[in-house]
């Protein structure tokens, strides 16, 4: 990104104010913006993958000159889009998280997730647009794309889905 995008990032979307601001100011505020404040298990779920997306990216930086010294390529950043989207449908299937607990062997239970963890990106690259950055992300379009992954994911593993708790 370098400073000068993500100074022309964050003006884009209404964030000026952060321009200079240190990490836990920075990413508290994009968290919110791209999350919501987390006032239900869909934002939570949404906030939560955000902050794992953002955690990589910025890594250790602290301050604004570190922060600003990341540079993000667009495909860089459509693999972030996708880790996003796996992460919040990974979060928006209580039944993983179920049937993990279940597992006696804390090695097993590791590999487990693992596995449904590389299970969900690949159906979340299977119902990703060749090019999301034309896609309403906050709009219905977007909305039914996760929710496509979502029952796709709860097929896959033949659990009931939120809608059908059977």
């Amino acid at each position: 990104m370098g400073a000068a995008n993500l100074a022309t990032a964050l003006a884009s979307i209404g964030l000026a104010d952060l321009v200079g601001q240190d990490r836990f100011s920075v990413l508290d505020a994009l968290i919110t913006f791209i999350a919501g404040d987390g006032d239900d298990l869909d934002a939570q779920a949404a906030r939560d993958a955000a902050c794992d997306v953002l955690e990589e990216l910025f890594g250790d930086a602290d301050q604004w000159a570190d922060l600003a010294s990341i540079n993000v390529t667009a495909d860089d950043l459509q693999r972030m889009l996708e880790m996003f989207l796996s992460l919040y449908v990974y979060n928006r299937v209580p039944v993983l998280a179920e049937r993990l607990s279940r597992l006696d062997d804390p090695a097993q239970s590791r590999q487990a997730d693992q596995e449904m963890r590389l299970i969900i990106a690949d159906m979340v690259a299977i119902h990703m647009p060749d090019n999301p950055f034309t896609l309403d992300w906050r709009g219905g379009a977007g909305r039914a794309l996760a929710e496509d992954a979502i029952a796709s994911v709860y097929e896959a593993f033949n659990a009931p889905t939120e809608a059908d708790p059977a």
